[in-house]
């Protein structure tokens, strides 16, 4: 999408809704995420709704009322947003433009449009999309570099980390929406002193905080996008939890890389936020040390250099079951800022489309964990531990090196900067069950 501001943007624009003008709040007017949601309880099919404020707007009841109109808001009685992801950026700005007008303080239909709102403590959140393909980079220099030093300290980076994005293909069958519980995985292991590997529950569980971004129209099989076109066909991100088993990853990865270790679960945020939303935050790309080889074409433009890189605020938070009889607020573990990542999201999806492997509506990729250049800035607990050998301590008196049946992690995720309005991501958040 072009990243011209509009009225939608405006910083000074109020909602009738009082929580959505609450200072702090995630889904102000400025950003009208989209989601998939039925009431609690009920035996409502899913249907696309728009976060505002504490409360959802339900574009099928819109239409139903005339509200709003156009195949983009049709695709609101849809269960999932892979129709309206595939409808294109000009659709999409169209709809955004229609939403914030029905939303705005000097909205004229406020009365009937109140009358679509379903609190979200009353909504149970399904899957944003039907992920048909899931695939997972290592964007972070800074967490590509850590986790190489560990097991690779005279070489940490391959040779190849500088010219490409690195990713795998992930199992989209096995993502789930925020909330959902996770199983500690089994797995086959093997210790530094064994003979012979082992068949047993994951010793060493891990969380890794990343930023997914949802494809919109796609591309054929056979052709490729440019890094710009490769932008304007991201419909918007979400928070990943990419789960990861430290120890069955260990054996497993060589020569082929991560396979059990990562597919056993992944979660996502269920509020996506549109790249449109993200515009007043749209940054240079990571600015490479000198010395660094440049892009090659193919994943290279003016554009992507200029605003390719997005300032968001990344946060994981840990609840442990001692914490939560306590009553005590869950410990935040790190903090992180997407700006740092090597590469950017069209740049991702650029290499991913640049050998003509097609990507549809409403296949997820993700970031890889983000990392800055600070310890407090690692997102996962196997560089924050570095390997378990550096515990963190908790209020409770609590240590862990890796996470523990019961533990809840937390991830969250904001824009926000002066004179202009916040847009936040909402939470990811996962419990772990025992194998």
């Amino acid at each position: 999408m072009t990243q011209t501001l509009n009225e939608t943007h405006n910083s000074d624009l109020r909602s009738w809704l009082d929580s959505a003008n609450t200072p702090g709040a995630d889904f102000p007017v400025q950003n009208l995420p989209f989601g998939v949601f039925r009431r609690q309880g009920s035996a409502e099919p899913f249907r696309v709704g728009v976060a505002i404020g504490d409360q959802i707007l339900d574009l099928a009841a819109c239409c139903d009322q005339g509200l709003l109109t156009g195949a983009a808001a049709e695709a609101g009685r849809e269960s999932s947003l892979n129709t309206l992801m595939g409808l294109g950026a000009a659709e999409w700005s169209a709809l955004r433009q229609a939403i914030s007008r029905l939303l705005r303080s000097d909205s004229a239909q406020q009365q009937q449009a109140e009358a679509t709102l379903v609190p979200m403590s009353d909504a149970e959140m399904g899957m944003p999309a039907a992920i048909g393909d899931y695939t997972d980079f290592y964007c972070s220099i800074f967490h590509a570099t850590n986790v190489g030093s560990m097991f690779r300290p005279d070489n940490p980076l391959m040779p190849n980390y500088k010219h490409i994005p690195i990713g795998y293909h992930g199992r989209s069958s096995s993502i789930v929406v925020s909330d959902t519980p996770v199983r500690r995985p089994h797995g086959q292991t093997k210790a530094d002193d064994a003979e012979a590997p082992t068949f047993g529950p994951c010793k060493l569980f891990d969380y890794e905080l990343e930023v997914g971004f949802f494809v919109g129209a796609g591309n054929d099989q056979g052709t490729a996008f440019s890094v710009d076109q490769a932008d304007d066909n991201i419909f918007g991100f979400c928070l990943v939890n990419d789960w990861s088993a430290r120890d069955i990853q260990k054996w497993e990865y060589q020569p082929l890389g991560p396979f059990l270790a990562k597919s056993f679960s992944t979660s996502v945020s269920p509020w996506v936020v549109t790249t449109e939303a993200l515009a007043p935050y749209r940054i240079p790309a990571f600015e490479r040390p000198e010395g660094d080889p440049q892009p090659l074409p193919h994943l290279d433009s003016e554009r992507n250099r200029s605003h390719g890189g997005v300032d968001l605020d990344l946060e994981v938070f840990i609840r442990t079951p001692q914490m939560r009889q306590q009553g005590l607020e869950p410990h935040r573990l790190s903090r992180a800022n997407f700006r740092d990542m090597y590469w950017t999201a069209a740049q991702m999806l650029a290499h991913h489309g640049s050998n003509g492997c097609n990507l549809r509506p409403g296949d997820l990729l993700a970031s890889g964990t983000v990392s800055g250049q600070d310890k407090s800035a690692r997102g996962c607990l196997l560089e924050l531990t570095w390997r378990g050998s550096e515990p963190i301590d908790l209020p409770t008196g609590e240590v862990r090196r890796f996470l523990q049946d019961g533990d809840e992690v937390i991830l969250r995720g904001a824009c926000e900067k002066e004179g202009t309005a916040r847009v936040g991501f909402g939470e990811c958040r996962g419990t772990i069950l025992p194998a």
